[in-house]
């Protein structure tokens, strides 16, 4: 899956070249933290952890190998209302990140004979783990009472204050990290090519802009992010 890097650098794109109206968002901080929200009880970013919520669950995809998250199920159930708050728009806008970055990859690995399986899924988040590394980025949630209302409220589960707090604190490191030294973007990598991230950064920069006006405009964005074998 796409590191929280990346997730922070697409937020991060979109606020800085369109305002919050033409997003239809009204709370960047809510909207920011909600682009982590459905990896904190997956219990590999966030510890320590409360408990932890499985897969299919927290990404609407069966987690083996490399998953596309049904963005779109999503959506219609949490999302579609007009009252939709920033927290659940922004964990929509993880779950098309992801749906779109590993639907790419499947399709590359396909075109250059690659099979599926474990290994190939390391290869791939080592890689999505270099690109991650590459990008400039410096928004952290803050942590107030607005943020921990609006966790505790969250539809799909709640999220106890303690594991906001723990991912807060996960987002700062992994800040302080890509901040600590300027790495260049990487001329090769083990699995995919800078011409895929190149391009899949762009896309999903696309579609989340699409699926945000669509919103914004009271619309039904669930064409997006959908399985492939859902699709018209």
């Amino acid at each position: 899956m796409p590191s929280w890097n990346i997730h922070t650098a697409h937020v991060e794109r979109l606020f800085a070249s369109e305002s919050l109206d033409q997003l239809g968002i009204r709370d960047k901080n809510l909207f920011l933290f909600g682009n982590f929200v459905p990896d904190i009880y997956v219990g590999y970013v966030v510890q320590p952890i409360s408990h932890k919520i499985a897969y299919k669950e927290t990404h609407f995809a069966d987690p083996r190998y490399v998953p596309t998250p049904n963005a779109a199920r999503f959506y219609e159930l949490y999302a579609s209302g007009a009252q939709t708050d920033d927290l659940t728009l922004g964990a929509w806008a993880h779950l098309l990140c992801d749906h779109y970055y590993n639907l790419r990859t499947n399709e590359y690995i396909a075109r250059i004979g690659v099979k599926p399986g474990e290994r190939t899924r390391i290869k791939k988040q080592a890689d999505f783990d270099a690109f991650g590394r590459t990008l400039r980025i410096s928004s952290v949630p803050q942590i107030d009472e607005k943020l921990i209302r609006a966790c505790a409220r969250f539809a799909q589960y709640p999220i106890a204050s303690e594991d906001v707090i723990a991912a807060v604190r996960a987002q700062e490191r992994i800040v302080h990290q890509n901040q600590a030294k300027d790495v260049e973007p990487a001329s090769s990598y083990a699995l995919l090519s800078p011409e895929y991230f190149e391009q899949t950064f762009a896309e999903v920069d696309g579609v989340l802009r699409e699926g945000l006006h669509v919103h914004a405009r009271g619309g039904n964005p669930t064409y997006l992010g959908r399985p492939v074998n859902e699709q018209e």
